[in-house]
């Protein structure tokens, strides 16, 4: 005889037992998620919004076809549809929100109005779901959500501002449910969440470690100027939480001077966490290995996608199982991670990347180089950083030498504070450097220029171009002997002799190399061996090395001064550094697009003012290419993402969440190759295609890829250079195909032809 619904006992989630004694009861998981999801939504005004989604979202489990399921039967069901009906049919004109996040707790928040697989096409298919109705018996929702102030201000602002919220409250659900899936499943990992130290103790660790740093300083102007700085920026922590600029030149100690703002603030204001971000990976390993000294690895998150927290040897076991699990939502004092992670996290729709926004709200944000953040991307950019300051009680700092003017691009009555007092007699102070402009100037003259410094960098805007002039430079080197000079140690003058040296550093090495190479390039410039660097602009960015020469093709001014910073670097020359700024006449050096409308625009700064480093000439350069930009056909926004989140006339709230998350990618149509570099690439490889996949092995294979373009991938393809595993994983064939030298190659007619993927 079959039961009734009031007899069958329904469940969330099973054990191996097969008496269900110990299976997790669906209305305990409900009742746990509403909770958490509640508490996490309560930071932003809307923990009944979260309690109620908590409840509603796994509805669709009381259908004896999903405890079928449960019980092992193969057939698929559908739980997510019925909890965003029942939202709809209860909640009427205030359903959307929750018809968004519980529909696509587990697929992704989905477009409105796309046919068939939208969700409103998905909402009304209500005959093909299972009965669900028992619920009634074990769950009590509402009619009608309350409108706390916070809400009201977000509905009263906008479109996107709702779909924004949508989107954290969309995050506060997710990781609530996996939050409570993990305590019942995994009640060992569960464990090691949340055990980081509190923010006083951070922040006394933190202050100690400066006045150790402080007292050990030799006496020096530079080192007094880091010290008022370090003073300003804990005065001006005692503000309210807002949007800060840090305008620090070049060796000011702006990291740590900005970590002890945020860590200030975050005290004075009972904020959360500190979020660094910045634009590339080499910048975030050396900064995130000087905050775990600090803080102690249990503390700090390092993300992105070239961390392997499992085989770095200076993190314990304890810290490692617990930097794996907060990857997932970012729950941990200190993050640092990269532009690309956190604002494709912002407008993702995909549970795993949505799930750790929440934590944003309530937290000192650092955009570190904010001079990097994405200009076809801005205008979305911008306005998040606007949202979770408005409305999520983030602070936000805009952390540069060389500050870009948004505070007339982010709408609205929010303008920046400037937390040094006076950044332009800072600069003046800092100067280790002069710019030299050098015209026009061909690879021969360039090659000859370059022979004659023994220690010299020069960054280039073209991999083409690099791989020319590195080759030139090696073959100078063969055909004579260069003959040995003075060069500049940290104590005076000494002559040193050693082999001479070449190097070449490129996108197309993967990270592993990358970081092999710097390393040597680092030991040469410290013992005063000689030093020739060919690089992209990789190098650019708070990469920590120190020549007494730079030259640097046209570019932006901001590219420009950060090539700089990459000359005298300690200011132990004599004499200031100098900085050669050319103009390529090579036809490998052309670039396209927006590289070569900054590199005019730099130029025409350049001939305006004396000083091209200058305050004044960074504010000149950037209120000219904000001008152009802003009157192009897309200003600062080149897929139309705000448009999308601006609803429709008929709809405001039809949001297309799936496709703004699809057309924001800050790095746009690479695909991953693998490289066999070393021994432990090849073994991981190996467990790879024997189908040994996990998170650990897939991160260890992050540090051994190299991005590619598709017309790349297919020359690789088609001369026999790779091949697949699976359908996710591409895997260079053999070494033949990667240089030491130069990175990823391909044979092609009996010799080796650089990979042409422009940076």
């Amino acid at each position: 005889m079959e039961r009734s619904e009031t007899e069958i006992r329904y469940f969330a989630h099973t054990t191996p037992d097969p008496t269900k004694q110990d299976w997790q009861p669906l209305s305990e998981h409900l009742e746990n998620v509403a909770a958490i999801a509640g508490e996490q939504a309560a930071v932003f005004g809307a923990r009944e919004w979260g309690e109620v989604a908590g409840r509603l979202h796994d509805l669709g489990k009381y259908s004896r076809e999903f405890q079928s399921r449960l019980e092992g039967s193969p057939i698929r069901v559908d739980h997510s549809t019925a909890g965003a009906v029942e939202a709809r049919t209860l909640l009427a004109y205030q359903s959307r929100p929750l018809e968004y996040i519980v529909a696509g707790h587990h697929g992704g928040l989905m477009d409105y109005g796309t046919p068939l697989d939208g969700l409103d096409h998905r909402l009304g298919a209500v005959d093909e779901l299972p009965v669900y109705s028992a619920y009634r018996s074990e769950v009590v929702l509402p009619h009608r959500l309350s409108a706390s102030p916070e809400i009201r201000t977000i509905f009263g602002a906008g479109p996107s501002s709702i779909a924004f919220w949508i989107r954290m409250l969309y995050s506060c659900l997710v990781d609530a449910d996996s939050l409570d899936t993990e305590r019942f499943a995994s009640p060992e990992r569960a464990a090691i969440r949340g055990t980081y130290d509190p923010t006083d103790l951070l922040a006394t660790r933190f202050f100690h470690n400066a006045e150790r740093l402080t007292a050990l300083a030799a006496k020096t102007p530079i080192n007094t100027l880091r010290q008022g700085i370090f003073a300003e920026c804990l005065e001006m922590a005692e503000q309210p939480p807002g949007l800060f600029t840090l305008t620090v030149p070049t060796g000011g100690g702006k990291t740590l001077s900005s970590m002890a703002f945020a860590l200030r603030h975050m005290q004075r204001h009972d904020l959360r966490q500190v979020v660094y971000v910045l634009p590339y990976t080499s910048i975030i390993e050396q900064n995130a290995r000087v905050l775990r000294d600090i803080f102690g690895a249990r503390n700090v998150l390092e993300h992105h996608s070239n961390f392997d927290p499992e085989s770095d040897p200076e993190i314990d076991d304890s810290a490692r199982s617990l930097s794996a699990l907060v990857t997932e939502n970012w729950d941990i004092p200190v993050v640092v991670t990269t532009n690309v992670q956190f604002f494709e996290s912002l407008f993702s729709n995909r549970r795993s990347r949505c799930r750790k926004i929440h934590n944003l709200a309530r937290s000192v944000i650092v955009l570190d180089e904010a001079q990097m953040l994405p200009t076809p991307f801005l205008k979305p950019c911008l306005d998040a950083v606007s949202e979770l300051v408005t409305h999520y009680g983030a602070t936000v700092v805009l952390c540069t030498a060389t500050q870009p003017r948004v505070a007339g691009l982010m709408g609205g009555s929010l303008t920046p504070k400037e937390i040094v007092s006076a950044p332009g007699e800072l600069y003046e102070l800092f100067r280790r450097v002069i710019a030299i402009p050098l015209g026009a100037v061909g690879d021969d003259l360039l090659v000859s220029r370059l022979a004659r410094h023994p220690q010299v960098l020069c960054i280039l805007n073209r991999k083409a171009h690099a791989r020319s002039l590195y080759e030139a430079l090696n073959e100078r080197r063969g055909r004579r002997r260069w003959r040995t000079v003075r060069i500049p140690r940290r104590r005076g003058w000494r002559a040193r002799a050693g082999r001479e040296a070449v190097f070449h550093l490129t996108a197309n090495m993967c990270p592993v190399h990358r970081r092999k190479i710097l390393s040597r390039i680092k030991h040469r410039l410290i013992h005063g061996s000689p030093c020739r660097v060919v690089a992209t602009q990789l190098i650019e960015a708070g990469v920590d090395i120190d020549f007494p020469v730079v030259y640097r093709s046209m570019a932006g001014i901001d590219s420009i001064a950060q090539a700089a910073g990459r000359c005298n670097r300690e200011g132990k020359l004599p004499t200031p550094g100098r900085v050669f700024v050319f103009r390529s006449i090579e036809s490998h050096a052309t670039v396209k697009g927006w590289l070569n409308r900054t590199a005019e625009i730099g130029e025409q700064v350049i001939g305006r003012h004396a000083d091209p480093l200058s305050l004044d000439a960074v504010a000149d350069y950037f209120d000219e290419l904000y001008s152009i930009e802003k009157g192009g056909p897309h200003g600062f926004d080149e897929k139309e993402i705000m448009n999308l989140l601006h609803g429709s006339r008929q709809d405001p709230l039809a949001f297309p969440f799936k496709e703004v998350a699809e057309k924001f990618r800050l790095i746009q149509g690479t695909v991953d190759v693998i490289v066999p570099y070393d021994d432990e690439a090849r073994r991981a490889i190996a467990l790879l295609e024997r189908g040994e996949i996990s998170r650990r092995l897939l991160r260890r294979l992050q540090g051994y890829t190299v991005a590619v373009y598709p017309n790349v991938l297919k020359r690789l393809e088609d001369a026999g250079g790779i091949h697949r595993v699976g359908n996710r994983f591409i895997v260079l064939n053999n070494e033949l195909s990667y240089s030491e030298r130069t990175g990823l190659e391909v044979r092609n007619d009996g010799h080796y032809d650089l990979l042409l993927v422009d940076d």
